[in-house]
């Protein structure tokens, strides 16, 4: 059988015997710390996992790549509990190191951030603005004279979150405990919240006032109408991704969002309504997502001929009806973002246009004729993945319905025009193929 490491017996030996390994906590390798907490968080040792975070050496602690399943939620609550917050008699909390406790989700972060050196008490991987939170309040201590000696004493910590709003009183009870762990410090903790995600934001709203929304960076919205997302939007400063998806949409209305680099709309009728989302948004916005927005031609058009498009590196047009007569609005699209754009979804696409997949759209012969008639002109594309037009199947559009050779007369059509195109490097093909 294969060895374990000894690292590995090591943390089993301390599990098999949680009152041993809490006394043995003081006296470990800081090198098992990690691996130990992993265990303990996996096996649910709550005690030995709770006086872990009690004694923690370390400037980060990340949940990262753990599993959080309803079990485990618990543990995540007593990791809030057995912060030792204030000075008290044992001498050893006064050098406690932990500075961001990171309770986020995260395949790329591990459970402990590698250290610059001893001297550093900043965190610098996967915490989005923790760094510079820091820096300013251990600024604003030091200029703060008026501090008692305890108070200032105390170096500030950062607790950072994602949370899912959808009515539950398990929510409530847990921001309530978040909030009231952030009184007792009296200001030497600081919670934040970087992922929120709202579902049904009516039912939330009492729940949504306990939430300081300022460091929020992601934000998902469901089933809401567009007038009460507005007004959350002046209140998200660091805001870089915007979800929205079954919001019923009239007219848009709030602050222009200036950090905002990612826009995700989906099941969003948005019908004739680009012009007004589009003045809200920043020129600096890098991925606009817009699939099942039911986009119209003038949309489009519109689209094609604004600023913004010129800055977009990624663009999503997946499932809008594309049954025009008048192509020039997508080829004028295409010529906009050529410059910048590296991914293009109408559904994917890879960098610089090298491949363009449109698979998702329905899609008549007579359409598709038209897109390679605007296609054939972009020289650095050479792949073309379609959908397969609609009259190739029978009464339901499904693969088992697909008419054969109505498919290879399509095919035979497009090999044709593109020989005649001379773009014979051209490679158009279905996902079938």
């Amino acid at each position: 059988p294969t060895k374990r490491p000894p690292g590995d017996l090591a943390v089993q030996n301390l599990l098999s015997n949680e009152p041993s390994a809490i006394c043995a906590l003081k006296a470990i390798p800081r090198e098992l710390f990690a691996p130990l907490f992993n265990a303990a968080f996996k096996s649910g040792n709550k005690n030995t996992f709770t006086a872990m975070v009690e004694i923690w050496p370390f400037t980060s602690l990340h949940i990262g790549t753990l599993s959080v399943q309803e079990p485990q939620r618990e543990l995540l609550k007593s990791m809030v509990v057995s912060l030792p917050l204030l000075p008290t008699h044992d001498s050893a909390l006064w050098s406690y190191k932990l500075r961001v406790l990171n309770l986020r989700q995260d395949a790329g972060c591990k459970t402990v951030c590698p250290e610059i050196s001893s001297n550093s008490p900043i965190c610098f991987y996967s915490c989005a603005y923790s760094e510079h939170a820091i820096l300013k309040i251990e600024i604003q201590y030091s200029i703060e004279n008026s501090e008692s000696e305890s108070q200032s004493s105390r170096q500030p910590m950062e607790l950072l979150v994602d949370i899912s709003l959808d009515s539950t009183l398990r929510d409530r009870e847990f921001l309530s405990l978040l909030v009231s762990k952030e009184e007792q410090s009296l200001g030497s903790l600081h919670f934040r919240c970087r992922d929120l995600q709202i579902d049904k934001l009516s039912n939330c709203k009492s729940t949504l006032r306990l939430l300081n929304l300022k460091f929020v960076d992601h934000l998902a919205v469901d089933q809401v109408s567009l007038s009460e997302v507005t007004p959350l939007f002046s209140q998200v400063a660091h805001l870089a991704r915007l979800s929205l998806s079954k919001i019923t949409c009239r007219f848009l209305n709030g602050n222009r969002m200036v950090n905002l680099k990612v826009l995700n709309l989906s099941l969003f009728c948005l019908t004739n309504h680009l012009r007004n989302l589009l003045r809200i948004l920043p020129s600096g916005l890098n991925f606009l997502c817009r699939p099942f927005c039911e986009l119209s031609y003038n949309d489009f058009k519109f689209l094609s001929l604004h600023p913004h498009a010129s800055h977009l590196k990624r663009l999503n047009l997946s499932n809008n009806s594309m049954d025009w007569k008048d192509f020039e609005p997508f080829h004028n699209l295409l010529e906009k973002v050529s410059g910048t754009l590296q991914h293009l979804a109408i559904n994917h696409s890879t960098v610089q246009f090298h491949v363009l997949s449109v698979t998702c759209n329905p899609i008549t012969m007579s359409t598709l004729i038209r897109i390679l008639q605007h296609l054939t002109p972009l020289t650095e594309l050479k792949y073309v993945i379609y959908a397969i037009p609609v009259h190739c199947y029978g009464r339901w559009h499904f693969q088992g319905s697909l008419d054969q050779d109505k498919l290879a007369d399509v095919q035979s059509q497009l090999k044709t025009m593109l020989q005649m195109a001379q773009r014979s490097d051209m490679n158009w093909v279905t996902l079938s193929d």
